[in-house]
């Protein structure tokens, strides 16, 4: 792969990573300790309000796990992305071998395998 390919997908990995850690943080709260790992913060619960109103609460909790888990499996892809660009391994599937078509890593930047192994 040139290098002007892999600097370009480099940038666009960044983007997603910054993109992702935006969304996450409108709703969940970063792990200092471990790399993209993140909780999703419960809703602020008045002892003034009604049962419905709670139960609303609750569900919108159950709404952002279930977000925070996908934003975070995606952000945690990106992330290993970027470590293979260091690593030198970038476009190279991770179950074969052979090299992962720089259309399918134009489409998807942080896939790992090849087309054949997905």
């Amino acid at each position: 792969m040139d290098k002007k390919f892999i600097e370009q997908q480099k940038e666009q990995l960044e983007a997603q990573k910054t993109k992702l850690e935006e969304q996450l943080s409108s709703f969940a709260t970063k792990n200092k300790e471990v790399e993209g790992d993140w909780a999703a913060k419960m809703p602020e619960m008045d002892t003034g309000k009604s049962l419905e109103e709670e139960a609303d609460e609750v569900e919108e909790f159950g709404t952002r796990l279930a977000l925070e888990r996908t934003l975070e499996t995606e952000l945690k892809k990106v992330i290993l992305a970027l470590e293979r660009i260091k690593k030198n391994k970038y476009g190279v599937c991770e179950k074969c071998d052979k090299p992962i078509s720089q259309g399918r890593l134009k489409v998807y930047p942080q896939a790992n395998t090849c087309s054949k192994c997905h």
